[in-house]
């Protein structure tokens, strides 16, 4: 089916329903103390009762992603209270025992596991995410802390998993899909992630085997929800890196309710830390809301609205890399002139209507536009001086360069503008009949992109111009010959790029939880497609459509050890988004295909108790069969693919996760990875792929001291074994398998906390409002590593090799953290 056949059948649905709330649900039976079931327990909460049949049963919809306080009522017996707190769309189970003599419950929060743990789902508490260090804080630095998970760069906020790259892994933002720069090609330049933390209720992560209502990526869903305030409040943070500032808003009659947040960011101190000495201003900064609206019980409004600005301003001057071995110790010298400046501007609006239709059937609506205008311009002339360093220790000039093996100059220019406006409207639907639930959604996207690239670079070596490989001009043979040919750039791209694309995309499944004898046993079963059309001012690519069906089956077995096991996977395709669409030219290639994804992952959850302690392990194995891989070299963050679907691939390896109250009170991590991922091009062979990270520690650890328990330690520990490093341009990548050193890194963090929920406060004076009040020294990069990101290929003239000059990332940096809440 056309595109154009399938947009009167989505008009027909989006305008045939009625749209809104995001719920829950709560059901159960209430027994005596006898164990026989109570009729007529009322069941209640603020907007919303129920009663319990003659079998003492009951069934309840909530609203999700808040606390609710359900109070269940009999005429004879005590009253019991409790507290949920669910996410949208899951179900609780809750079968409490009411007393004629007990007295009342205390209050206590519940919330629901099971279905993250027979998913897969890793949830992350926004608490520690707040608290645990990093160069780059927030949501992004605890998931490089997981296994599978790999970043070699503090300075980014992008990861890769368990062997895709930056550009496979889905992020939602209370169901919305939200997008990152397109052009960005390194962390510093980054700033800000999209999620602000101080806004965060809830954090799922799912590296893989995921369900078909999360869209066409091949590697990760990260799903965020944004709290809904039930009462006034705020937050202020402030370091040597920036600020923010969020507040928590709600109205008298409770309908109305918004949480917003201010950011800005300066990533001055960290880049000053490099090697490269520079004149840096960068300013990044966002305003970001959050919009509740509850119209009844039955329909709610919510807005989600981003605004955010990044300007970058680079201005190089020297740079100096020792590197090489201890017999044969080298260095490179670069001293710079010109600068760089960039700019990221990006506009985003998104709103969603839930409506419950009835207490089995619930619809949304979701509508979005994202909209980035950016620019890159950059005119940066480097002189390098490469030479064998004094190693005689004694030696007036140890240390210094002693004999030059090669000189030259490069001249980068860049000229990049980028327009792009994506507009999403989709459709869902919750059904709950039985015991089953089945979810089903529509989507249209529409993404209109206006992209002018202009990038060359000249190299100049010992006085003489470097010609590209690629073109047949006359010999150069200097400096024992003239050269006669013309000069040309070493590369050069330019493109100008008008196009659009439209993508029709949906999906069913099915979930059901039953029992196979004592055992618990959970279903699910689902198919996504996805139908999409390149075109544009001189080029119409053909349409295309993937189908995508998956399958989850996790079992409980009744034993005394509390084990789930789970096994899922299915047919993945990611259609190529506009990056993915445009080749190493800059060309746009509008047939390029879906790669595609055969995943098998096989799971295990092992809860149990160590010193009077709650402890999981959690372990996944996990196999990925690529095909129509879509090939791709990494440089810092920019990715460059061939887009030309040359390549099979395939990723395999192991992750385990230990984590629990190692200090009582606290939740600290061990995790452990194993990856292998391999392409084969052309079938030349199979080669590492540049995200083939073969091991890979993690260590989050929250500890305080005994007797000063106000004063906290943080601790953030990684260790992942050296990526593939590269290979020159125009080079056969199969040649150059080097590998870059290890990557090790640990941010500690130490917190004096002043105010918290444990400690008694006056009824009167300057801090009586306050419900925290810390501050911390945060020190990153501990042991002073020496990191490396990529490398730079400098080429000796006369000897005609090229060395790998590794580009490093920071060093150690102390930061000062304030923080308070009200």
């Amino acid at each position: 089916m056309s595109a154009n056949q399938l947009l009167p059948v989505f008009l027909f649905v989006f305008l045939s329903l009625t749209l809104s709330a995001q719920t829950a649900r709560i059901k159960g039976v209430i027994l005596d103390k006898n164990n026989q079931p109570v009729e007529n327990v009322n069941v209640s909460y603020s907007s919303g009762v129920t009663r319990t049949n003659e079998n003492g049963f009951y069934n309840l919809k909530i609203p999700a992603n808040q606390q609710v306080t359900l109070v269940f009522t009999h005429v004879s017996l005590k009253k019991i209270t409790v507290i949920f707190s669910l996410n949208t769309n899951e179900q609780k189970e809750f079968n409490p025992v009411m007393s004629d003599q007990e007295e009342q419950m205390g209050e206590v929060i519940v919330t629901s596991n099971n279905r993250k743990q027979i998913q897969g789902i890793t949830a992350i508490e926004p608490e520690m995410i707040r608290k645990i260090p990093g160069a780059n804080a927030g949501i992004e630095n605890i998931l490089k802390a997981l296994p599978g998970v790999n970043s070699n760069n503090e300075l980014s906020t992008q990861y890769a998993v368990r062997g895709g790259n930056y550009d496979e892994n889905l992020v939602y933002v209370n169901e919305i899909e939200v997008y990152r720069p397109f052009l960005i090609r390194s962390g510093q330049q980054e700033g800000l992630s999209f999620t602000n933390t101080d806004l965060v209720q809830n954090v799922d992560f799912s590296a893989g085997g995921f369900q078909a209502k999360f869209g066409d990526k091949l590697s990760s869903v990260l799903d965020i929800t944004y709290r809904k305030p039930i009462k006034f409040g705020a937050s202020l943070e402030g370091s040597f890196l920036g600020g923010s500032v969020s507040v928590d808003a709600v109205s008298k009659n409770k309908k109305w309710s918004a949480v917003t947040g201010v950011r800005y960011r300066n990533n001055s101190l960290l880049v000053n830390s490099q090697e490269t000495q520079t004149n840096f201003t960068p300013s990044f900064a966002d305003v970001q809301t959050n919009i509740n609206y509850q119209a009844s019980a039955k329909w709610q409004w919510s807005f989600l609205g981003n605004i955010s600005q990044n300007k970058y301003q680079y201005q190089p001057l020297t740079r100096q890399t020792n590197f090489g071995t201890i017999d044969n110790p080298m260095a490179l010298t670069v001293f710079y002139e010109g600068q760089e400046k960039d700019k990221y501007d990006t506009y985003f609006g998104a709103l969603k209507t839930t409506f419950n239709v009835s207490d089995n059937f619930t619809l949304k609506f979701i509508g979005s536009v994202f909209h980035t205008l950016e620019q890159e311009y950059f005119d940066i002339f480097a002189q390098y001086r490469l030479g064998e360093v004094d190693s005689s220790i004694g030696s007036e000039t140890f240390g210094e360069v002693a004999f030059t093996r090669g000189i030259g100059s490069q001249l980068s220019h860049a000229r990049n503008d980028l327009d792009a406006l994506i507009v999403n409207t989709e459709i869902k639907g919750f059904h709950d009949w039985k015991e089953n639930q089945f979810e089903w959604g529509v989507k249209y996207t529409r993404e209109s992109i206006r992209d002018r690239i202009i990038e060359w670079e000249v190299i100049d070596s010992a006085g003489f111009s470097l010609n590209p490989p690629i073109i047949d001009l006359p010999k150069n043979d200097q400096p024992y010959s003239p050269y006669t040919g013309p000069l040309v750039p070493y590369q050069n791209i330019r493109a100008t790029n008008f196009n659009s694309i439209n993508r029709f995309s949906g999906y069913g499944q099915w979930s059901l939880k039953s029992n196979i004898g004592s055992s618990e046993v959970w279903y699910n079963a689902g198919i996504r497609l996805h139908n999409w059309e390149v075109t544009g001012s001189d080029i119409a690519g053909k349409s295309q459509i993937t189908f995508s069906p998956r399958a989850q089956f996790a079992i409980k077995p009744d034993w005394e050890k509390d084990m789930v096991f789970r096994l899922s996977g299915g047919l993945y395709h990611q259609p190529p988004f506009y990056r993915e669409l445009r080749d190493s030219d800059g060309i746009v290639q509008p047939n390029t295909k879906a790669q595609q994804s055969v995943h098998v992952v096989f799971g295990n959850d092992y809860s149990f108790k160590m010193w009077d302690r709650p402890f999981k392990l959690v372990s996944e194995l996990y196999y990925k069969s690529l095909t129509n891989a879509n090939t791709y070299t990494i440089d810092n963050v920019r990715i460059r693919y061939a887009a030309n679907n040359n390549a099979t691939a395939y990723a395999q390896g192991l992750d385990v996760r230990l984590n629990g109250e190692f200090v009582p009170g606290t939740e600290s991590w061990f995790s452990f990875g194993y990856l292998k991922t391999e392409e084969n091009s052309n079938d030349k062979g199979y080669i590492a792929r540049p995200t083939d990270q073969r091991l890979k520690f993690g260590l989050l650890f929250q500890d305080y001291m005994p007797n000063i328990p106000s004063l906290k330690l943080y601790l953030n520990l990684v260790y992942n074994t050296g990526l593939p490093g590269g290979s020159p341009s125009y080079a056969d990548p199969y040649l150059y398998q080097n590998r870059l050193n290890d990557y090790r890194r640990v941010d500690v963090g130490f917190s004096k906390v002043f105010i918290d929920n444990t400690t008694v406060r006056k009824n009167s004076g300057l801090f009586k409002d306050f419900k925290e009040l810390a501050i911390g020294l945060e020190i990153f990069n501990l042991f002073d590593n020496q990191n490396a990101i990529t490398n730079t290929w400098v080429r000796d003239v006369y000897s005609k090799n090229q060395y790998a000059i590794p580009n490093y990332m920071t060093t150690r940096v102390f930061n000062v953290k304030l923080t308070a809440k009200l």
